[in-house]
C-alpha cells in the first residue's frame, strides 16, 4: 500500500538528512585523524546493527523468537548480495575519503550513484522522457556548481574507491524496492556484514586508532544516521521510480553544506543558494515530468 504523500516525503527528507548526516560525520572523525578508516567502518556497523535489533524488538513488542523466525526467511542471494553491497558502500566510503576531498568525493560518489541507477534501469526497460533528462542534467550541473570551488584532481585510488562506493549504493538501493518488511531487511542486512566487518578487523587491527570522538562519531554514524536514515530509505523506494530515487540523492551534498552552516558556523554563500535552486528544480521537472507522460 502506498504511503501517504506527506509521509512519504516526510520520510524522504528524514532519510537525505541522514545520508548528508553520514557525510558530516565521516569527514569530522577522518578529516582530524580521530580514528582510521578500518575502525570507523566497523563501529558503524557494529552499531548499526544493534540499534537496529533494538527498533525491530520494539516492533513486534519484545518477542525475540519472532524477530528470529523473520531473520531465518531473510536468507537468500539477494540479502547476502545487499549486505555485501552495504559493506562494500561503507568501507570504500571511509577509505575513499581519505585522500579525495569533500567536493572531489561528492561529485564522484553521487555521480556514480546516479549514473548506475539510470542505467540499470534502463536495462530493465525504464525508459527516459526529454524532461526526466532535463531534470537530470540540471540537478547535476547543481552539484557540479556547488563542490567546483574545491574540485581537484583526485589519486586514482581514491577515485577508484569512491566510484565503488558510489556502484555499491547503487546497486543496495535497486535491491530494497521490492522491500515489504524495510525494517527487518535493513536488519538482516546490516547483520550479515557481520563476517565482512570480522575480516577487516582482523586484516588492519595493528594498524587501528581509536579517540573517544571518533568513536562518538562513528557510534552517531551508525546507529543514528546509518541504522534509521536506511530503514526509512527502504521503506519509501517501493513508491518512488528508479530515476527519482537517483536523482533526490543529489540533494545529499546541497544537505551536507546547509549542515556546515547550521553546525560548523560555515557562512551561507550564493554558490549555495543558486546551486540549491538548480538541484531543487531538476529534482521537480524528473517528478513531474513523469507524472505527466503517465498521464499522457
Amino acid at each position: 500500500m502506498p504511503i501517504q504523500t506527506f509521509k512519504l516525503l516526510a520520510f524522504i527528507s528524514f532519510a537525505l538528512i541522514a545520508f548528508a548526516g553520514n557525510s558530516v560525520l565521516c569527514r569530522l572523525a577522518l578529516g582530524q585523524g580521530l580514528i582510521d578508516a578500518s575502525s570507523f567502518t566497523s563501529i558503524r556497523l557494529l552499531s548499526g546493527i544493534v540499534s537496529l535489533l533494538v527498533i525491530s524488538l520494539i516492533l513486534v513488542k519484545g518477542n525475540v523468537v519472532s524477530v528470529v523466525q523473520e531473520f531465518k526467511k531473510q536468507n537468500s542471494l539477494k540479502t547476502w548480495l545487499a549486505s555485501l553491497m552495504l559493506f562494500v558502500y561503507a568501507v570504500t566510503f571511509s577509505y575513499g575519503y581519505i585522500s579525495l576531498d569533500t567536493g572531489t568525493g561528492a561529485l564522484i560518489l553521487f555521480g556514480l550513484v546516479q549514473l548506475t541507477m539510470i542505467i540499470v534501469g534502463a536495462l530493465y526497460g525504464n525508459k527516459l522522457h526529454f524532461a526526466e533528462w532535463l531534470g537530470i542534467a540540471l540537478a547535476f550541473v547543481g552539484v557540479i556548481y556547488l563542490v567546483l570551488p574545491s574540485l581537484s584532481t583526485p589519486s586514482l585510488l581514491g577515485f577508484i574507491l569512491m566510484a565503488l562506493s558510489g556502484i555499491a549504493w547503487a546497486i543496495y538501493t535497486l535491491l530494497g524496492r521490492g522491500s515489504k518488511q524495510p525494517i527487518i531487511d535493513t536488519t538482516a542486512n546490516f547483520l550479515r556484514t557481520i563476517p565482512f566487518v570480522l575480516v577487516l578487523i582482523l586484516l588492519t587491527f595493528e594498524y587501528s586508532k581509536i579517540t573517544d570522538w571518533g568513536m562518538i562519531y562513528a557510534i552517531l554514524s551508525g546507529a543514528v544516521t546509518s541504522a534509521i536514515g536506511y530503514a526509512l530509505w527502504y521503506l519509501v523506494l517501493k513508491d518512488i521510480s528508479v530515476t527519482q530515487a537517483a536523482v533526490v540523492q543529489l540533494l545529499v551534498p546541497i544537505l551536507a553544506a546547509v549542515g556546515g552552516v547550521l553546525f560548523v558556523s560555515e557562512p551561507i554563500s550564493i554558490r549555495l543558494v543558486i546551486s540549491s535552486l538548480l538541484v531543487l528544480g531538476g529534482i521537480l521537472i524528473v517528478i513531474m515530468g513523469r507524472r505527466y507522460y503517465t498521464k499522457s
